[in-house]
């Protein structure tokens, strides 16, 4: 056996206000849901994007807990990559220029395929980048 998907990926920040804004307004990513000063959810495609504030979700919960996840999080700048075509590339560059958001990085690689790298308020590494520099589809 082994696993065929990544359902969830996390990110976290101290800062979910400015989280929500840059990834739901800059991003136009899709709210699920949200706990004020813990979590907020996104749905992004058939993949969820989780962005916690580590210094509540490293809090083990009460027994009492509805739900019992286990504590959990992280120190440090995190890294996601979101698939796009070329053309896409193109236009989120613009879009994110236009929105303030620096582009660190721009360029194709050796084995075909092109990313962008910038920035959300917390300092994560976001990609745009096409399936194929990965060989997929």
């Amino acid at each position: 056996m082994r696993p065929t998907a990544i359902l969830e990926t996390i990110l976290y920040t101290p800062d979910l206000d400015a989280a929500e804004a840059f990834y739901s307004d800059i991003l136009g990513l899709e709210l699920y849901s949200k706990q004020a000063g813990r979590q907020i959810f996104y749905r992004c495609g058939g993949q969820m994007l989780l962005i916690f504030d580590a210094r509540e979700t490293v809090k083990p919960l009460p027994a009492s807990a509805k739900l019992p996840v286990p504590p959990h999080g992280a120190t440090g700048e995190g890294h996601v990559c979101f698939a796009a075509s070329t053309d896409e590339i193109t236009r989120w560059r613009t879009h994110l220029q236009a929105s303030g958001v620096a582009i660190e990085a721009d360029f194709d690689w050796p084995g075909g395929g092109r990313s962008i790298y910038f920035r959300d308020p917390a300092g994560n590494c976001l990609e745009f980048a096409e399936p194929r520099i990965w060989k997929l589809s």
